[in-house]
């Protein structure tokens, strides 16, 4: 069995665990992130890059580099209004001060791979691809380390002053009782499929409105990623009525796509996200650090998980780059994190859970949202037409309730 050590191990090589590896190795901080994957070439359903990371990429000197990745702008976001669902701005990103006024749709294993690169240039940091944690280490009630296993089959140790789970809603952190998994009620699963797009279509992040349908379109350049929300748990039923039908329903709420529907011959092109919505009520323990969707797991509505999770990982490295290269890392550090992200968990979840019980759980039982279908009209009116009013859902979705800083000591 291998034994190393190494002072933070990040347990998870996705955007918050790339981001909290490359700020804390330059730094100066050694850190170990392990990824069980042998690449980062996996079908991600969320490659949006908003501004609030789009602007740590500036920060930290990546943005030119960033430019360069094959990538397509989103600026604004439509949905169906009224009796001929014709399309409103109801979030006009490019009404944002500043130079990243844009939604980045980008593969995320080219951001990754970006931020793998640029970290590898710093010698306190190592990347174990085909590794993964499978428990944690302790002593005396301390987390420190995890057992980890390779691809190959072997198996080692890595201890560490301070481990940091960034290893999503199915994390080996979230079988710690004392951390205390509160879920909460989701109305929807989705369905996520792809369709050609033509010059001519509109652009940037579209909503479809149907019989017990909704729909959200995000627009790829030459396709469009297509998302469906059914009710909870129908899944199997669903997919028994036959791939036709549910075309056919796709349709009726997105008229002007009709005739690209044949391009999906089979339920294999369909896939499904199980969307949970929960969080930890703490997500730290003596030597242990949860963050991103391992603390709280979003739902797709406004489609913001991973920049919040990208937001964590600054948080963690500015509260942590200190402590951590002093060697004097305690619960009242990692307890920092926690108080300083969770205000924008609990505030975007809410926000999560009111379009759950006021929007989607009403439309996918056939009944108008909000109660009234002229209040809906008018809530939306309300929006569009007052300039000011139609910063704050773009505001929300480009940079979240709150903006975060990375460390000056990683800077460049």
């Amino acid at each position: 069995m291998e034994q190393e050590r190494t002072t933070c191990c990040v347990v998870g090589g996705g955007p918050a665990g790339m981001v909290l590896g490359l700020l804390l190795a330059r730094a100066g901080v050694e850190v170990t992130v392990l990824e069980k994957h042998g690449d980062f070439l996996r079908d991600f359903r969320g490659d949006t890059v908003h501004p609030s990371t789009l602007s740590l990429l500036d920060d930290i000197g990546l943005a030119e580099r960033f430019a360069r990745l094959p990538q397509r702008r989103v600026t604004s976001v439509q949905l169906p209004v009224g009796p001929d669902r014709s399309l409103v701005t109801v979030g006009n990103i490019a009404a944002l001060h500043g130079k990243y006024n844009y939604i980045a749709m980008v593969p995320q294993w080219d951001l990754l791979d970006l931020l793998a690169d640029e970290a590898r240039k710093e010698p306190s940091f190592r990347l174990r691809m085909d590794t993964e944690a499978t428990s944690f280490l302790m002593e005396h009630g301390r987390v420190t380390g995890v057992r980890h296993r390779t691809a190959d089959g072997r198996t080692g140790e890595l201890r560490a002053t301070l481990t940091v789970a960034c290893d999503g809603r199915g994390s080996l952190a979230r079988t710690l009782p004392e951390l205390g998994l509160e879920g909460f009620a989701c109305p929807m699963d989705a369905w996520w499929f792809r369709l050609p797009r033509h010059e001519d279509d509109p652009s940037g992040l579209l909503g479809g409105l149907g019989d017990r349908f909704f729909t959200a379109l995000i627009d790829r350049g030459d396709y469009w990623q297509c998302a469906a929300l059914i009710p909870k748990g129908t899944d199997a039923e669903r997919r028994a009525e036959g791939l036709e039908r549910f075309m056919t329903r796709f349709t009726d709420a997105v008229p002007w796509l009709a005739g690209r529907a044949g391009s999906v011959t089979s339920w294999d092109e369909v896939k499904l996200l199980d969307v949970r919505l929960d969080r930890l009520r703490r997500w730290h323990r003596p030597g242990l650090l949860c963050i991103g969707d391992a603390a709280h797991a979003m739902s797709p509505v406004f489609g913001i998980g991973i920049n919040l999770a990208v937001q964590d990982a600054v948080a963690a490295a500015r509260h942590l780059v200190r402590p951590l290269r002093e060697g004097t890392v305690g619960l009242h550090d990692v307890r920092r994190v926690q108080l300083r992200r969770w205000p924008t968990t609990v505030a975007t979840q809410g926000l999560q859970r009111l379009a759950h019980a006021r929007v989607i759980e009403p439309l996918l039982a056939g009944r108008p949202a909000f109660g009234d279908p002229r209040r809906a009209q008018r809530v939306t009116e309300l929006v569009t037409n007052s300039r000011w009013l139609n910063r704050v859902p773009a505001y929300f979705i480009g940079y979240g309730a709150l903006r975060e800083r990375p460390p000056a000591e990683s800077l460049r």
